[in-house]
């Protein structure tokens, strides 16, 4: 009798589809999960989103919780009324260095 069950073909036994339905259920929720962690519409926090930076037809998508608003390029070039805020120096290891314009005047003075 047990050479019998040594002999006995795999596929007759059904707890095997069980174990490869959950295998395939397993899969098909982590790719939902991936799906819904990459989206960053889904966030419930503020999530700003840009498309195409810096072309004429720039789109800005702004979401703070579950109000979205959406700001389109018009292609002019902002104007206004205002006073230089500072200087920025891009220095040779490639960062930024900003100035505010009070500091940077006080720096151009003599020292006494």
């Amino acid at each position: 009798m047990s050479i019998k069950l040594l002999h006995e073909p795999e596929t007759e036994d059904p707890i095997l589809s069980v174990v490869n339905l959950i295998d395939i259920f397993l899969v098909v929720i982590a790719a939902l999960l991936i799906t819904i962690a990459q989206n960053p519409l889904i966030n419930p926090f503020t999530v700003t989103v840009i498309t195409d930076p810096g072309k004429p037809h720039m789109e800005i998508v702004v979401k703070k919780g579950e109000k979205v608003e959406r700001y389109k390029a018009s292609g002019a070039i902002g104007s206004g009324d205002g006073k230089k805020a500072g200087v920025a120096y891009r220095m040779n290891d490639g960062s930024i260095v900003y100035v505010p314009e009070e500091t940077a005047k006080d720096a151009s003075a003599p020292a006494r």
